[in-house]
């Protein structure tokens, strides 16, 4: 089983190009979850061994992190400057968008906390299985979720953001990212 590390392997972007950015983390949520089905089989095959508990952490610390932050700078900073861009004009098909891709996230934050807590045991050595269902919903709702936001949001916000309010966007996940500015 080869071992998906967060942050590498995929397509990157920087935050002074936070649309890209943020599909280069759909590349890596699906590596994840890539890794996420591997690891059931592999766990019945070879229990919790070295790289089941490493395939885990990893899968962990990038949902924990990477992950959680992905659904911030959406929803703190490319829904609302989506929204306002659309000041004037008829947003409702907007804000019906955001409003779903909001309530994604949502219920990945609950799918997702009931893999955490199998993988939780699976670092700890234990042996214990991934509960295939709970991964399969996870998995299945990430796909719809990042098809939505790839083929729908990110090319409208590509053609209503302006350069400003890009870098505006990619300044605030800098921050919030824990990264100082560019220098």
């Amino acid at each position: 089983m080869s071992i998906d590390l967060p942050g590498h392997s995929a397509p990157s972007a920087g935050f002074e190009a936070p649309l890209e950015m943020l599909s280069a983390c759909h590349h890596r949520i699906e590596r994840q979850c890539a890794t996420l089905r591997r690891l059931i089989p592999h766990l019945a095959a070879h229990g919790a061994d070295v790289e089941a508990r490493s395939a885990a952490a990893g899968v962990l610390r990038y949902f924990e992190t990477a992950g959680q932050q992905h659904h911030t700078d959406e929803e703190e900073n490319l829904f609302p400057a989506l929204i306002e861009s659309m000041a004037g004009s008829d947003a409702v098909c907007l804000r019906e968008l955001t409003g779903r891709l909001t309530a994604d996230h949502r219920q990945l934050d609950a799918h997702w906390q009931r893999v955490r807590s199998a993988l939780v045991r699976v670092v700890a050595g234990d042996g214990v299985s991934l509960p295939t269902a709970d991964v399969d919903a996870l998995v299945g709702l990430y796909a719809q979720h990042i098809e939505r936001e790839e083929r729908q949001l990110l090319p409208m916000a590509a053609g209503l953001l302006s350069d400003a309010a890009l870098q505006q966007i990619g300044r605030a996940m800098r921050e919030r990212h824990g990264i100082g500015p560019v220098a």
